[in-house]
């Protein structure tokens, strides 16, 4: 199976081979698809899409069947038991976390891993204030808060990942760049327009037609960019409870 480079970056001191392991937020099956390749010995792969669930099995086929697991399920209420995992993976989730979530994701995260476990957290820094996507995002996250109420994208530093997960008892275990500058291409650009016009036009048209119009504008004046960096967070578990 292809898997992405910064996957492969992001797992590869990480003890791979023979583990079980979680894919939280599967998204199409990029991670899963790294883990298998990696060894590992099952990977649940959780997410609430089921497009995306549909896309993750359909990516793994008949030959790896047998080692996944694909669950729908809300991360706030990870479907898995308690300490059941040896290592978690999250890639390029959090971004699109509402900020109530974060935490309680971040439990759920941490109650299914086994002493000793390890994390992976893979997003992207807060973009420039100079980046152009930056605009684009932020009338996205208009369009997504007018038309549900929340936003569609937030952004957390690496700083913040990291506090947030050593206050939940990980050991942090070290940072890297994947991508500094990140491509943002022309699909990803045209992806993240298609996503604002489906929310804005849910609106009355006084609000969507504006908005609309200032996500073309937007979409055109950007074609494609390189800005900002993907971070990849490394964590473990301590071996026994009260152990450093």
């Amino acid at each position: 199976m292809d898997v992405p480079e910064t996957v492969r970056t992001a797992l590869a001191d990480r003890p791979v081979e023979g583990a079980v392991c979680l894919d939280a937020g599967a998204g199409v099956g990029n991670t899963t698809a790294g883990l298998l390749d990696a060894g590992a010995r099952r990977v649940y792969t959780v997410t609430n899409d089921r497009e995306h669930a549909e896309a993750v099995q359909e990516r793994v086929g008949v030959a790896h069947r047998d080692r996944v697991v694909t669950v729908e399920g809300d991360l706030r209420e990870t479907p898995l038991a308690d300490d059941s995992v040896d290592l978690v993976a999250v890639h390029a989730l959090f971004n699109v976390v509402p900020t109530a979530a974060f935490a309680d994701i971040a439990a759920e995260l941490t109650r299914v891993a086994k002493p000793g476990s390890h994390l992976v957290v893979d997003d992207y820094d807060p973009l420039p204030a100079e980046a152009a996507m930056r605009d684009l995002f932020a009338v996205e996250n208009a369009a997504a808060e007018l038309s549900g109420g929340e936003s569609a994208l937030t952004f957390y530093p690496a700083a913040m990942v990291r506090r947030c997960f050593t206050g939940e008892g990980w050991t942090f275990d070290g940072e890297r760049t994947l991508l500094d500058p990140v491509p943002w291409t022309e699909d990803h650009v045209s992806a993240h327009a298609d996503v604002a016009r489906e929310a804005a036009r849910t609106l009355p048209p006084k609000l969507a037609d504006p908005l609309t119009a200032e996500i073309e504008a937007t979409a055109r004046a950007i074609g494609s960019e390189s800005a900002g960096r993907m971070y990849s967070l490394a964590f473990r578990l301590p071996d026994e409870v009260g152990s450093g």
